[in-house]
C-alpha cells in the first residue's frame, strides 16, 4: 500500500483527508497526467448512489480536464459495468467513485486500466507521486472536454445477458432481489426480467443516504424474510457498488460466496470447462477446500482481496476464483468481479440441472466459522503487529484448535477494524475462542 492507495483504492470518511473535494481535484489532475498524457481517449467516470458522488465526480472531472484529459461520464453504474464500458468505449482508463459496502458517509476511488482491470501497482505509484506536486493547468486550447454516455445502462444490460448461453430458460424462477439502494438498483432487475425471470426488487430506491443501510449483502435478514413471504425460489443480494453477490435459498438460509464458488466450480468441472484449480483466499472456509478436493478439484489461497485473487488467476491462466463475501471472478465471462454475472451463472446451473439452490449448495460441507470485527484506534495494522499480548493469545487459540481448525487475525485494509476469524469442527469451541481473542484485541487496541 502507498500513502493514499490501500488494498482497494482510496477510501475513507467524506470530509476527512483524503476524501475531500480538494484532494479529488488534485487526484484528477495527477491521474490525467499519468493516464492520459498525449492520449485523447477519454477517462471514464462512474459512481454509486451516495450523495457525495456528485461532488467528487465534478472535482475529478475538473482535475482531469486541467491536465488535458477528456472525460466520459456514466452516472450511477455498478463497478463491473464501469470496467466493461472502459473497455468497450476504448477509454484510456476508468474511475469508480464508490466505497462498496461501506455506509453512505464513506466514499472512495478506484481505477481501471484500459483493459478494464485493476491498475498495476506501478501506475498507482506514479499517480501518488504526482498528487502532491504543484497544481498546474495546461493551455486553454489543450484542456479536456467532458460528455455523458446516455445509453450506458443499456449497453451493460445487453452485455450481461450475453454471458448466458442462448436459450437458457429462467421463466420458472421467482426471485427476490436486494439492490442495496446502490448502483444495481436499475440494471439488476432489468437484466433478469429481460431473461424471463419474475423479479421482486427490494432496497431499490436510493436517496443518496440509504446505500447499504440495513440492506444488501452485508444485511441479509430482510431478504431472507421477503423470500419466505413471497414463496420465492431464491433471493439475490448485491453490495452498494454491485461487484459482490450473495444468495438465500427458498427457506431463507444464506448461501455465501464459498458455497456459490463451490456450485460454479463443480458444474464447470462436470462440464469439462473449469480449466484448472480454483482460487480462494485465506478467509475461504476450510470446508470449501475439502469439498472441492473430494470432487477432484484443486484449490489455492491468496491474501485477502479480490486483486490478489485476480493476480493469481491471470498469472496461472485460470478463470474461477473468489471470496466468502461474494466477490467472485469469472475471467472467461468478464474482467472483474461482477454481482449480476455471478448470479446469472448460478441461475444457469439451477435452470439446467433442475435442482434448487439449496440442493446445489448442500454438496459443500461448511465448517463452523465466525468472524468478529473489533473497532480499533490508530494504525490497526501496525499496532496489531507490535502487540505481544495479542500474539500470545493468538498462539494459545491456534494451539487449542490444532489441526481441526484455523485462526485468521488481520487488520482491515479499508476500515479501522481488526478482524478475528476462527473456524473448526466444533461450533461451540469456535465461538468461544473467537470471543476470547476478540476481547483481548478490544482491551489492547480499542
Amino acid at each position: 500500500m502507498g500513502q493514499y492507495f490501500g488494498t482497494d483504492g482510496i477510501r475513507g470518511r467524506v470530509g476527512d483527508e483524503p476524501i475531500t473535494a480538494e484532494f479529488m481535484l488534485r487526484l484528477g489532475r495527477a491521474a490525467g497526467q499519468v493516464l492520459a498524457a498525449n492520449d485523447k481517449r477519454p477517462v471514464v467516470i462512474g459512481k454509486d448512489t451516495r450523495i457525495s458522488g456528485y461532488m467528487f465526480e465534478s472535482a475529478l472531472e475538473a482535475g482531469l480536464a486541467s491536465a488535458g484529459a477528456n472525460v466520459a461520464l456514466l452516472g450511477p453504474m455498478p463497478t463491473p459495468a464501469i470496467a466493461y464500458l472502459t473497455r468497450t468505449l476504448y477509454a484510456c482508463a476508468g474511475i469508480v467513485i464508490s466505497a462498496s459496502h461501506n455506509p453512505y458517509y464513506d466514499n472512495g476511488i478506484k481505477f481501471f486500466s484500459a483493459d478494464g482491470e485493476k491498475l498495476p501497482d506501478v501506475i498507482q505509484d506514479e499517480i501518488e507521486a504526482a498528487i502532491d506536486a504543484p497544481f498546474t493547468t495546461v493551455e486553454s486550447a489543450n484542456m479536456g472536454k467532458a460528455w455523458r454516455i446516455d445509453d450506458a445502462a443499456g449497453r451493460y444490460i445487453e452485455f450481461c445477458k450475453g454471458t448466458l448461453p442462448f436459450g437458457t430458460d429462467l421463466n420458472k424462477l421467482r426471485i427476490v432481489m436486494d439492490c442495496a439502494n446502490g448502483s444495481n438498483y436499475k440494471v439488476g432487475p432489468a437484466v433478469l426480467r429481460e431473461l424471463g425471470a419474475k423479479v421482486i426488487p427490494i432496497a431499490n430506491k436510493p436517496n443518496g443516504l440509504n446505500i447499504n443501510a440495513d440492506c444488501g449483502s452485508t444485511h441479509m435478514q430482510n431478504l431472507s424474510q421477503r423470500v419466505l413471504e413471497e414463496k420465492a425460489d431464491l433471493g439475490i443480494a448485491f453490495d452498494g457498488d454491485g461487484d459482490r453477490m450473495l444468495m438465500v435459498d427458498h427457506r431463507g438460509d444464506l448461501v455465501d460466496g464459498d458455497q456459490l464458488l463451490y456450485i460454479m466450480a463443480t458444474a464447470r468441472h462436470a462440464a469439462g470447462t473449469l480449466g484448472g484449480v480454483v482460487i480462494g483466499t485465506v478467509m475461504s472456509n476450510l470446508g470449501l477446500e475439502q469439498s472441492l478436493r473430494q470432487q477432484g478439484i484443486g484449490f489455492e489461497r491468496t491474501p485477502v482481496g479480490d486483486r490478489y485473487v485476480h493476480q493469481r488467476l491471470v498469472a496461472e491462466g485460470l478463470t474461477l476464483g473468489g471470496e466468502s463475501s461474494g466477490h467472485i471472478l469469472s475471467l472467461d465471462r468478464t474482467s472483474t468481479g461482477d454481482g449480476i454475472i455471478s448470479a446469472l451463472q448460478v441461475l444457469e446451473i439451477i435452470a439446467n440441472s433442475g435442482k434448487s439452490l439449496r440442493e446445489l449448495a448442500a454438496g459443500m460441507q461448511r465448517y463452523p466459522h465466525i468472524m468478529l470485527n473489533v473497532p480499533v484506534t490508530g494504525d490497526a495494522k501496525l499496532r496489531l503487529a507490535e502487540n505481544k499480548t495479542i500474539e500470545v493469545e493468538a498462539k494459545r487459540v491456534e494451539s487449542e484448535l490444532g489441526d481441526s481448525g484455523r485462526l485468521i487475525l488481520r487488520a482491515s485494509g479499508t476500515e479501522p477494524l481488526v478482524r478475528v476469524t476462527v473456524e473448526g469442527q466444533d461450533g461451540q469451541q469456535v465461538e468461544r475462542l473467537a470471543e476470547e481473542l476478540a476481547e483481548t484485541v478490544r482491551s489492547e487496541l480499542a
